[in-house]
């Protein structure tokens, strides 16, 4: 079954998916398990693939056909799993939604959602039956089918009435949504030759065949779950072993349980993931993980003091400190951008945090040097990318260790944002992609200071946020990775500091004042306001990232939820 493997075939994800249900390889659904107790249900890539065919044909009796986008709602299951292949498989572009962050957010969920609907000029909404409640329909939605109704219900077809269309390198795979962490959500338009690009990046970058176990908890309507641990071992015939975000967010030591109990080798997670992970590891006794030789950290900045905590806690337990896989990568660029070397572990490059900030120049120091920030190097751009570093108002390329804005240019970058062209021509100029971090190139490898949009400007100094909201994440009493720093119009028309946080303390003046301090400390300019605020309140996307744009917008217009007061 499947296509012949030529070049113009396999820039398909058609005959990819075909050729790994040839395999042996499986894919776990994890349940809600207990602690240390793996559970779950297996099923070969083979059978998923059967389950999805006889899905796709029910899409295409439902009129899905290629060139159709199709909107998927729902939880990490079985069904939901089947009905992405099935979308792929059917010719049709693959939208995810994502589902509600906390109960608190349903009316902005059931609002994002209808906005990304429309805007995506989705034919089909699959969504899960228990949600369906929250999208009821209106004039201008899609159909509406529930993945029940897809999977047993009475219009289910078989699998042989599948009409298998013709490979399009150049049809829309995925219409990715960015997280809208500094702007609104724009869907990225991903045709199946970038997808497949990326994915051939990915597993030569990261030497990752058939014989790896993937093990995923990421939300499937982000990239890094979507694309890299879905997609990957789909495509390839890995083993995988999947489960739902809010079990790993319950009880973060199952994430470590899993990786024990399959023998897991490959993971991803953002750097928070670690911190969490670190803190399990120091309470678990008897796990195994030696097989672990890959623990991709992405989707948000690499705290390097995170991440050697994280080794240490993982030593006793048989984790090799090179297993440590600091990478970039963006929506944009379909997943990966760049990659350290497999088995390297964590590289840190200790530069003055003054000259950073006055000349936007990375000059090396020592590691204890008293104005030392530490950054993590992410590696070299994956086979198929390029990647340089540009002055942002000239638009020539930086030497070594001058800091720019990074730009890419390959076969995985998107083509553009659905229906904006004026983002798009933003975005792209002469082949190359405006990703919006500045970061500078050293020895060949990428390393990012931060996002353009999130900068401080403080008396002529590029403050970043991240240096602050690191100094005060380890305060007690504070929500650690609920920390938001910006800067606003201060006295005399001068940009000053502000930090919210999160807290759940009584102690309020002694945390702000904790804060200054930690601030002053750790950036040498103290803060002009400090608003803590009630656990849960600050702006997240979809992804967990956190939104400074829209703190400071509420800040501005006191809105915020403080803490201490009463609702």
């Amino acid at each position: 079954m499947g296509g012949t493997g030529s070049k113009s075939t396999m820039s398909s994800l058609l005959p990819r998916i075909e050729r790994a249900a040839d395999s042996s390889g499986w894919i776990t659904f994890l349940e809600s398990a207990g602690s240390g107790d793996p559970g779950g249900e297996r099923v070969s890539w083979a059978e998923l693939y059967d389950d999805a065919r006889a899905m796709a044909a029910s899409l295409q009796a439902r009129g899905v056909a290629p060139g159709s986008h199709v909107a998927i709602l729902g939880p990490t299951t079985r069904a939901l799993v089947t009905a992405i292949e099935a979308t792929w498989i059917a010719g049709a572009a693959a939208v995810m939604l994502p589902l509600p962050m906390r109960l608190a957010s349903i009316d902005d969920f059931v609002h994002q959602t209808r906005a990304r609907l429309r805007a995506s000029d989705a034919v089909l909404l699959v969504i899960d039956p228990q949600l369906a409640p929250f999208i009821a329909p209106e004039p201008g939605d899609p159909s509406v089918i529930g993945l029940d109704e897809l999977t047993a219900g009475p219009g289910r077809l078989r699998a042989d009435a599948y009409v298998r269309p013709a490979d399009d390198p150049d049809a829309l795979a995925i219409l990715q949504y960015t997280s809208g962490s500094t702007s609104d959500p724009k869907g990225v338009m991903l045709p199946h030759r970038c997808v497949t690009a990326n994915l051939d990046g990915i597993v030569a970058a990261g030497a990752l065949d058939a014989d790896d176990v993937g093990v995923s908890w990421l939300p499937l309507y982000h990239d890094m779950g979507l694309i890299g641990l879905l997609a990957t071992p789909m495509t390839v015939g890995m083993n995988l072993a999947l489960a739902a975000p809010q079990d790993f967010l319950a009880a973060p030591a199952r994430w470590m349980e899993w990786m024990d109990a399959f023998g897991g080798t490959a993971t991803a997670g953002p750097n928070f993931s670690y911190v969490l992970a670190g803190r399990a590891l120091r309470r678990l006794q008897g796990l195994d993980l030696r097989r672990w030789s890959l623990a991709l950290n992405g989707a948000e900045p690499v705290d390097p003091a995170s991440v050697e905590a994280f080794t240490a806690a993982g030593a006793p337990h048989g984790l090799a400190p090179g297993a440590v896989f600091p990478a970039f990568g963006m929506a944009e660029a379909t997943l990966a951008v760049t990659f350290p070397p497999k088995g390297r572990g964590l590289v840190v490059d200790a530069v003055d945090r003054r000259v950073l900030e006055s000349d936007q120049y990375a000059s090396p120091c020592a590691p204890d040097h008293p104005e030392a920030r530490r950054l993590a190097m992410l590696g070299r751009p994956v086979p198929g990318l390029h990647v340089r570093v540009c002055d942002r108002t000239r638009g020539t390329a930086m030497r070594d260790r001058e800091v720019g804005e990074i730009e890419i240019r390959g076969g995985s970058v998107t083509p553009g944002y659905y229906r904006h062209p004026e983002a798009t021509a933003n975005a792209l100029h002469d082949g190359w992609l405006r990703t919006g971090d500045l970061g500078y190139m050293t020895a060949g490898e990428l390393v990012v200071c931060g996002r353009i949009k999130d900068v401080i400007i403080l008396g002529g100094r590029n403050v970043y946020p991240q240096d602050v909201e690191r100094a005060v994440n380890h305060i007690e009493g504070v929500r650690a990775g609920n920390v938001i720093a910006f800067g606003t119009e201060g006295r005399r028309g001068r940009e000053s500091l502000v930090v919210v946080a999160e807290s759940k303390s009584y102690e309020l003046d002694r945390i702000r004042a904790a804060v200054k301090s930690a601030v002053y400390d750790a950036v040498g300019i103290p803060p002009e306001d400090v608003v803590l605020v009630r656990p849960g309140s600050l702006p997240k996307t979809s992804s967990g990232k956190l939104q400074r744009a829209l703190c400071r917008t509420r800040y501005l217009d006191a809105e915020l939820d403080t803490a201490g007061t009463v609702s």
